[in-house]
């Protein structure tokens, strides 16, 4: 799985439209939230949008991008004909990506949270919101490379997801925490959004578990989309 991995993080940084979805565009958003943020009391839903949106551009674009190219170049044929199995070529080829967002997203929050009047109040609880949305985008990622033809196809097949957690990121941030919270939850990221909101601001952990549910629900359902969709074989 390492070697694999190796491979793939230098041929990350070799490929400019992955390097640009996996390193600059993430970054680039953190730090406007960062320079952009109006108050105090808004240092949560900040800390929302950064987590959503980087973790969508850099690792559910990028790992969509990279699984359809590596498949449409028969990568993927070649290594499953060798002694690896199928877990450890999927993990191989994700790992790179997944440990440059966290990293990407780590240094953002910490900046954050260093220049904030409000810094987090429960940093190991955000750091789980964090690790859920990971899971989330890879195994909606794997299921969205299934579908995807190309790597230039891949920025048309992941914009409906990432759109509907972007929104779903901004209406959580935007509105009444207590308006339509079950609808919240049940969309993709609001149960994120809502332990995010509760790492950083404080509030009833003895919720704990019906916060934790939601977004526990959205990775298993990832997790199923990814085995029922991805495809070994090139797709035409």
């Amino acid at each position: 799985m390492f070697s694999i991995a190796n491979a793939e993080l230098k041929m990350l940084f070799r490929n400019r439209l992955v390097a640009t979805c996996a390193v600059l565009m993430p970054l680039a958003f953190g730090a406007f939230l960062i320079l952009s943020v109006p108050d105090a009391g808004s240092y949560g839903g900040v800390a929302t949008l950064q987590i959503m949106v980087m973790i969508a551009l850099g690792t559910y674009v990028t790992a969509t991008t990279t699984l359809a190219a590596r498949r449409q170049n028969l990568f993927l044929k070649r290594l499953r004909s060798g002694a690896a199995s199928d877990s450890t070529i999927i993990g191989g080829l994700v790992m790179p990506i997944v440990i440059v967002s966290v990293v990407q997203v780590g240094v953002v929050l910490a900046i954050l949270g260093a220049t904030a009047d409000q810094p987090p109040v429960n940093v190991g609880l955000l750091v789980v919101a964090v690790l859920l949305t990971e899971i989330m985008f890879v195994g909606f990622a794997l299921a969205t490379a299934g579908i995807t033809t190309s790597p230039e196809h891949a920025q048309i097949t992941t914009l409906p997801l990432f759109f509907v957690t972007l929104g779903v990121a901004f209406w959580a941030m935007m509105s009444n925490p207590a308006d339509l919270i079950w609808v919240k939850r049940a969309l993709p990221g609001g149960g994120i959004a809502e332990l995010v909101g509760v790492a950083w601001n404080g509030g009833d952990m003895g919720n704990l578990a019906v916060l934790l549910l939601p977004s526990l629900a959205w990775a298993a359902i990832a997790a199923f989309a990814a085995r029922a969709m991805f495809r070994w074989e090139p797709r035409v």
